[in-house]
């Protein structure tokens, strides 16, 4: 549209708006395509005296014009067509601003002024275009470069979808299709709502039993162990919630809002100073790794809260859906009669495009004046045997409208009521059903297909459409519509002429609407769930141990599932039909409505405190009080130095030794011991439970059998007793260590300096993601622990209870799966090598000397998720294991080529966390092969069983590699080697890890103790000298 300013002054009166027409009129009398037809309309002297006057006056005239005018032959010519074009011009920019003056004074309301703010800068020719910042390969994608490697998946790839409720609606059977051609892929699904609903047994038919959320239980789910979320509607917004604190927050996530609810909302926040709401929403869109539309429409009503996610993939079944219901309780002949129209009248409804539906600018002047020769032919004075109305559908339903097409009409000649308005708040499915021809008259080019099109050709109507690209795309010309140039009225009318036959739709128009009909009813299925197929296979992550899904090429006859909600087509009565489709899209969102309630009740609070604005201090009072406190702080300092050099009586030293140890029982704080340490004094074991940010709160235990181990400062619990691992071990500061050490750099935190933190017997550790998967330990089974260990007579023994799943869900192929097997699914393929490589390295073995442990190759399980407890000796062992083996791994990846690049992964999380899944299952090499009893403890009933008995590995083990000599003469090595600063490589992961210790520390560390007592022996003696000598010295004030 073109932006016209018009001053409030000029709007000002119908009055006003019609002279305007006048004045039009007189200037361009829409007569540019000037036929026979219109020329026999006027009166018969008027033919007959015009050519007699032009004849008296001709001879005179041509003398005067020869001997003042400038220009001679073609160039007259060209001075004419110049003048013709311009008066054109001016005629057309006044006819729109004339349009506009008059349409625009009945547009009001919220959903005008949202709409109305987005199309202020169009101009004519120009157009809206959403381009996404996210660009998706159609023709390929990443996993291609996946499925060219060799790669071992054991498991489908798991998806989480949160459906905002269960309703058998057009937007359900979107996400239905969506989801049952991603399962035919090869992905499994979870399903969760935020509401029950009807459609819960269609759900629990495709993806099984559908957990119910409420906002108790939002943070109860480990949503890590998928491998992307598909949320849909608005209603999603607290669950998306949870999903913005780590761990979570890297979890891909994609957001389907089919709603316009909150778009048609921020124009209000705006103008009642919002602000905190605009940005809530804005924070929760930028969670999604993408915001996904079905119009084009969308992204730029959203556009406030665009942060570079938004993405479309065109067309919704919506409009289909609400045809065919509405066809169900209403006909054609009852929609004409309730509307004032006649059964043989010929009724052609004018579209335009949905940026203009609340006003008549440009996009339908230029339509009616394309529109001109078809008017005059169907709609003029002359006689054609049957009546036709052209009904405009814009703006609302005010009077302004309705006149200013009547004076068009009248100023055009057509009959009286040929030309009608009605507003887009009227019964839009009443005017197209009762239509016989559609046409789409807009001067803009649109990305996505005119949503009411599809609408019309779902109700049979047969459709004329300009030849634009989208129309193209989906519309074949003279099979399912009818296609002709833009701005060439004669091929317009040649396609009216098509439909029109014998003062009634042609027999081709009915063939084109029966056509159209079947081809709306999936003519979006297949571009949108290949589309979507593809948005997932480029946002979702694809672990090492994961099924590559089929590629979305391979979908096909992709169709809405029509016959899962068509029993919900067929119940749906009149009123149901009309309310429920024309609002389920815009007041379905209560969570929208729910916030603004909680916006009206803070600020609401915020008046019944009483706080008055100007009472707030100011800049200029903060900078005041800011003196104060500063003058303040210099006369106590001064009054305490004037203090120190007064002579006072200290007093007996008795004295002061009763006092301060008085003072000392009256701070109560310093001898409080905190609840959890006083509730472990005694306990024979403490389990230390990891976790790496707020989302993993809700699956720690409380109570003196546990302890929180938080690898973040940030993300450590309020009022608890929590581990801070970054205070202990630094390294967990940098995010890039944190990351490739996970679990196993909070367990390096404990150890160092393990006497000043834990002094019990055992210890133990659990990851947070077994509690969400459900494999903690119970009550029962806590029991049972506490009681084994403390009645433990076997010597170094190491209790698990979350196992490794050795089968990873292969059926039937649970005997091909062993320990390292499973490694490697786990980490790329290449666990082994890795491992080998590592394991050579740190005790330097020659490169013909076997170094991958053996392990059994079936039976017994195997520790997973860090959750196990051994002796604290036994622990400080593992340690110091465990420390030289990472250190070891990390240098073949600092000595490769790409030092950034990680071998032991596929995807970007596995890549992110490259050393985790080997360190997980590092703990069971060093059990198996230095001789610990290995005792699995189920998690629920507490039955424990030995796994791998020491009789039947000793065959295998490798004690001599294991042995805690060897060990603790190595460690002593790499310890002497950071202290003389002969770093292997930079920067060197082992001295990071814990503590440094060897015998020349020691010595140093005792020959420092020395030299720092000489030392204050030697100044306590010169001290003493000095006040013998000089007598003693009082220092200047301010000195």
């Amino acid at each position: 549209m073109g932006r016209n300013s018009v001053p409030a002054g000029d709007l000002a009166s119908d009055d006003a708006s019609a002279a305007t027409f006048h004045s039009i009129r007189d200037r361009f009398a829409f007569k540019r395509y000037h036929n026979a037809s219109s020329a026999a309309e006027l009166p018969r002297s008027s033919k007959t005296t015009a050519p007699a006057h032009k004849a008296s006056r001709s001879h005179h005239n041509k003398q005067r014009k020869l001997s003042f005018s400038p220009f001679r032959g073609k160039s007259r010519l060209y001075l004419c067509i110049f003048v013709v074009i311009f008066v054109f011009s001016v005629a057309t920019m006044v006819l729109q601003s004339s349009i506009m003056l008059a349409f625009r004074q009945g547009v009001g309301g919220d959903r005008m002024r949202w709409r109305w703010s987005v199309k202020e800068g169009l101009e004519l020719g120009s157009s809206l275009e959403f381009v996404p910042q996210r660009r998706i390969e159609l023709n390929g994608s990443r996993l291609d470069s996946f499925r060219s490697q060799p790669r071992i998946g054991v498991r489908p790839p798991r998806i989480a979808l949160i459906l905002g409720n269960m309703k058998q609606d057009p937007s359900a059977l979107l996400m239905y299709s969506l989801m049952k051609n991603l399962k035919g892929l090869g992905y499994l699904l979870k399903l969760y709502a935020l509401k029950d609903g009807r459609a819960r047994s269609v759900w629990q038919e495709l993806g099984g039993p559908v957990s119910i959320l409420w906002p108790e239980r939002y943070g109860y789910i480990d949503w890590s162990i998928y491998e992307g979320i598909v949320a849909d509607s608005l209603e999603a917004k607290l669950a998306i919630s949870s999903l913005m604190q780590e761990p979570f927050c890297s979890v891909p996530l994609i957001w389907i809002i089919q709603e316009d609810t909150l778009a048609s909302r921020l124009q209000l926040y705006e103008d009642m100073d919002w602000g905190d709401l605009i940005s809530n929403w804005k924070m929760t869109f930028s969670r999604a790794d993408l915001v996904v539309f079905p119009e084009f429409s969308f992204p730029i009503l959203y556009s406030v809260l665009d942060t570079g996610n938004f993405f479309v993939f065109p067309g919704s079944p919506k409009d289909v859906w609400a045809a065919e219901s509405y066809s169900e309780t209403h006909s054609k002949s009852q929609m004409r009669t309730e509307n004032g129209f006649q059964d043989d009248d010929l009724l052609v409804l004018v579209l335009g495009s949905s940026f203009f539906y609340y006003d008549l600018a440009w996009d339908y002047a230029v339509a009616m004046h394309d529109l001109e020769p078809v008017l005059l032919k169907y709609a003029g004075q002359n006689d054609v045997g049957f009546t036709s109305k052209f009904i405009f559908l814009c703006g609302n339903s005010s009077s302004q409208y309705s006149d200013a097409l009547q004076d068009i009409a009248t100023r055009l000649g057509l009959q009286q009521g040929s030309l009608k308005h009605y507003g887009i708040n009227s019964d839009v499915d009443s005017l197209i059903m009762m239509a016989d021809i559609v046409l789409y008259g807009s001067s803009q080019e649109e990305q996505g297909f005119p949503h009411l099109l599809t609408r019309a050709m779902s109700f049979g109507i047969p459709i004329i459409a300009p030849d634009y690209p989208v129309i193209r795309k989906y519309i074949v010309d003279g099979v399912n519509g009818i296609t002709f140039p833009k701005n060439h009225p004669e091929a317009l009318r040649n396609a009216f002429a098509l439909l029109i036959s014998e003062r009634k739709l042609s027999k081709f128009a009915r063939s084109v609407a029966s056509s159209g009909r079947l081809r709306a009813k999936n003519m979006f299925a297949g571009e949108c769930i290949f589309v979507f197929a593809k948005l997932v296979e480029d946002v979702f992550d694809f672990p090492s141990d994961v099924l590559l899904p089929t590629p979305a090429s391979q979908l096909k006859n992709i169709v809405w599932e029509w016959n899962q909600f068509r029993k919900e087509l067929d119940q749906i009565s009149n009123e149901r039909a009309h309310l429920y489709i024309e609002d389920h899209l815009r007041m379905n969102s209560t969570v929208v409505y729910d916030l603004e309630e909680d916006m009206i009740n803070y600020a609401a609070l915020g008046n019944v405190s009483g706080v008055n604005p100007e009472d707030m201090p100011t800049a200029l009072d903060w900078e005041i009080l800011n003196e104060i406190e500063s003058s303040d702080e210099v006369e106590m300092l001064e009054r305490e130095e004037f203090d120190e050099r007064m002579e006072k009586d200290i007093g007996k030293w008795d004295d002061i030794y009763r006092t301060a140890r008085k003072s000392e029982k009256l701070r109560f704080e310093t001898n409080l011991r905190d609840e959890g340490e006083l509730e472990r004094t005694g306990q024979p074991i403490c389990i230390y439970e990891i976790y790496n940010g707020a989302g993993g709160w809700p699956f720690l235990h409380h109570g003196s059998l546990y302890r929180g181990l938080s690898l973040s400062s940030r993300a450590r619990r309020l009022s608890s007793d929590d581990v801070d691992g970054v205070g202990r071990l630094p390294i967990l500061n940098d995010t890039s260590y944190r990351d490739i050490l996970c679990e196993i750099g909070g367990m390096f935190a404990i150890a160092s300096g393990i006497d000043d933190i834990h002094k019990g017997p055992w210890i133990g550790f659990q990851s947070w993601r077994a509690a969400g998967k459900r494999m903690s330990l119970s009550k029962k089974a806590e029991d049972v622990l506490e009681k084994t260990i403390q009645g433990n007579t076997d010597g170094d023994v190491i209790y698990f209870w979350t196992h490794l799943d050795m089968d990873a869900g292969v059926v039937g192929k649970n005997d091909l799966l062993t320990f390292w097997s499973t490694c490697d699914i786990m980490n790329a393929g290449r666990c082994r090598t890795a491992f080998e490589d590592a394991f050579r390295k740190m005790y330097g073995l020659p490169s013909n000397v076997e170094a991958l442990p053996p392990m059994p190759q079936s039976g017994g399980h195997w520790s997973a998720l860090h959750s196990w407890a051994m002796p604290t000796s036994s622990f400080q062992e593992f340690v110091m294991f465990s420390r030289m083996f990472v250190d070891s791994l990390h240098s073949l990846r600092m000595n490769s080529a790409n030092t950034s690049a990680c071998f032991l992964g596929f995807s970007e999380p596995e890549k992110k966390h490259c050393y985790c899944r080997v360190s997980e299952l590092l703990v069971n090499v060093w059990a198996y092969h230095s001789a610990r009893k290995m005792v699995y403890i189920d998690p629920n009933s507490g039955s424990l069983q030995e796994q791998h008995p020491i009789d039947q590995r000793r065959d295998f083990m490798w004690p001599k590699y294991f042995n805690i000599t060897l060990l603790k003469s190595m460690d002593e090595d790499l310890a002497e080697a950071a202290d003389d600063d002969d770093h292997p490589y930079r920067p060197w992961l082992w001295p990071l890890t814990g503590e440094v210790f060897w015998q020349g520390v020691y010595e140093r560390e005792r020959e420092e103790r020395y030299r720092l007592k000489m030392d204050k022996k030697r100044k306590t003696k010169e001290k003493l000298l000095d006040r013998m000598k000089h007598g003693y010295k009082q220092k200047t004030l301010g000195g």
